[in-house]
């Protein structure tokens, strides 16, 4: 014991470990026995510690409570990674870009990036991802599910992140900031569409004349002119357009419309380029 050399060794590989429980557990897993088993699902685990953990996804016990907010966990080790978020601690580093992350799992899909690797493959279309999540996300495109529900206005999402941009909708807030002019957005997918103003990236191509633009959306309206398809049909005149936008302004010419006020003389505009024009009276 005191020579540092663990005592309890495997029969089958020769590992070694410090106590003889854990030697156990591991000749449980070459020789396939697995004694525990859960009798709410059936599923079988090699330690009766195991078996005592998993109990609690079923009783919904989450005895492990996080100091800081209070969150709670069904394991220690779970709650060990969470209290990561409120220290600030990365300790599993990548050898080739030395980005930092709080768990070794998170690391490790990390690192294939740099690899190029994608385990894991849709079984509809084929397509390959580096984290088993990213696929069992991909994969409700083809089954519809979006188990991410609004509670204000009862939308539906495939992502939570999706979901908590969404909210800001209904709250007004605007939690995500331009680190160069300052400008707020709702969204992260906006404000990333927005920088590129200032970098001058415009990633997306027009296969027919090249014509680049910053936002995925901008290139499929700009596509539009090419092909001539006008999806969008007025439903009091039948007047089609290639944008949803441009459809939405038409129709104020029916309805009468007119949201753009003018702040100091109440006038009111179907076009916000027309309020801008009319408010350069006020200014002079």
């Amino acid at each position: 014991m005191h020579s540092g050399e663990p005592p309890y060794h495997c029969d089958m590989c020769n590992k070694a470990f410090c106590t003889q429980s854990d030697m156990k557990t591991l000749e449980c897993m070459h020789s396939g026995e697995w004694p525990y088993n859960c009798d709410a699902c059936n599923k079988l685990f090699t330690t009766k510690s195991h078996l005592e953990t998993h109990k609690r996804i079923h009783s919904g016990d989450r005895p492990y409570n996080c100091d800081v907010c209070s969150k709670s966990f069904n394991t220690n080790s779970d709650l060990k990674t969470h209290r990561r978020i409120h220290s600030g601690e990365r300790p599993y580093k990548c050898d080739v870009c030395t980005k930092a992350f709080p768990t070794k799992s998170h690391l490790e899909t990390h690192k294939r990036i740099h690899s190029g690797d994608r385990p894991y493959n849709c079984d509809v279309c084929n397509k390959s991802f580096t984290a088993k999540s990213h696929l069992n996300t991909h994969r409700r495109i083809h089954s519809g599910e979006r188990p991410y529900k609004c509670d204000v206005c009862i939308k539906a999402f495939s992502r939570k992140s999706v979901l908590e941009e969404h909210k800001c909708i209904h709250k007004n807030e605007r939690p995500r900031n331009c680190d160069i002019c300052n400008k707020s957005f709702k969204t992260n997918s906006r404000m990333k569409a927005h920088e590129r103003i200032h970098c001058s990236v415009r990633p997306y191509n027009c296969d027919v004349c090249s014509k680049s633009f910053s936002k995925k959306s901008n290139v499929k309206r700009h596509e539009s002119i090419h092909s001539g398809e006008r999806p969008y049909n007025c439903e009091a005149c039948n007047k089609s357009f290639s944008r949803r936008s441009d459809l939405k302004r038409h129709e104020r010419i029916h309805s009468g419309e007119r949201p753009y006020n003018c702040d100091v003389c109440s006038r009111s505009f179907s076009r916000k380029s027309y309020l801008q024009t009319h408010q350069h009276i006020h200014s002079g």
